[in-house]
């Protein structure tokens, strides 16, 4: 198994939007042939679009986009401009009369971060579209959804930090699998093979990481107010051929990654969604994808955080690990 670039997973294209100033954007991955595509949606604080058309009883086999979006559920907006980019290319799900694009996506709330009316819109996700077209290197950190992003929540924006986009894809063999999040989570990010603390909740000095988790404990017997806002987003693409109840076990078993390096996880606070599409050519256990999809999805979530940097008043992990 090697590491490898996400746009060697032939099929395709990853674009961003943004708006820094009032630090929000938007991440599109377009699959022009269509993919077919999986979900789970876990925590309690969702703000989704087109979910249920992947629910494998339902009659589309296969997705063209997927949109990651900051503003909230008013990010969701953004997926129109994405419909009219594929429409104007002729791709979509065929209605006899003419194509319709079939985009699914998910939003993190980044209001309080920067400027509350500034949201991903439909003009937004149509550059987002136009810059994955492009097919160009995919930038990390404060870029399309994780512009806004941060973590480590729990006692409110004096004591979190700044997160952003991570990507991380491997090969093993033939079969191709990545991941790409933006990763807005309440509890604090470990990292994946030592499981020490990246970023998350700063201590009282703010020189240092405390413990999401451990603060909780200490006030079990409270209801403190907790950021309201919060959520991680992802997609996994792979070149390996599923069936969408495939793709929704192998997004099931993604959020094994979440859980691995973000504590706490899937709280009543949190939204958390993983898409998984499926381009389908090349045979793989459906077992092993998701095995795969939650390795790399936990690699992306470290990246996320690493690649961030200080903005917004907020510090990096770059600021304390340095």
């Amino acid at each position: 198994m090697r590491e490898i670039k996400i746009n060697e997973i032939v099929g395709y294209k990853i674009g961003h939007a943004q708006n820094e100033a009032g630090a929000t954007g938007c991440t599109v991955i377009l699959c022009e042939k269509g993919a077919v595509a999986g979900v789970d949606v876990r925590g309690g604080a969702p703000a989704t679009r087109e979910t249920e058309l992947l629910n494998p009883l339902n009659m589309a086999e296969r997705i063209h986009a997927v949109l990651l979006s900051g503003g909230s559920a008013f990010g969701l907006d953004a997926a129109a401009g994405v419909m009219a980019f594929l429409e104007e290319r002729n791709i979509g799900f065929d209605v006899g009369v003419g194509m319709v694009p079939l985009v699914c996506g998910a939003a993190l709330f980044d209001l309080t971060v920067g400027d509350s009316r500034c949201r991903p819109d439909k003009a937004m996700g149509y550059a987002a579209s136009e810059n994955a077209w492009a097919a160009g290197e995919v930038a990390e950190g404060n870029r399309g959804a994780g512009t806004g992003a941060s973590v480590g929540k729990y006692l409110g924006k004096e004591r979190m930090m700044k997160s952003g986009l991570g990507i991380y894809a491997l090969a093993a063999g033939g079969l191709r699998c990545g991941a790409v999040v933006a990763v807005n989570a309440l509890g604090d990010v470990l990292d994946a093979d030592t499981l020490k603390p990246l970023a998350g909740i700063l201590n009282s000095e703010k020189t240092g990481l405390d413990c999401t988790a451990a603060l909780m404990y200490r006030d079990i017997g409270k209801r403190p107010e907790v950021f309201p806002g919060n959520t991680t987003i992802g997609c996994v693409i792979t070149n390996g051929k599923l069936t969408k109840t495939g793709a929704n076990k192998a997004a099931s078993m993604a959020q094994d990654g979440y859980a691995r390096v973000i504590r706490p996880v899937h709280t009543s606070v949190d939204g958390d969604t993983i898409f998984v599409m499926a381009s389908g050519e090349v045979e793989v256990a459906v077992d092993t994808l998701g095995t795969l999809a939650a390795e790399v999805m936990a690699r992306a979530i470290n990246r996320a955080v690493l690649t961030a940097r200080a903005a917004y008043g907020l510090k990096s992990a770059g600021d304390i690990l340095a």
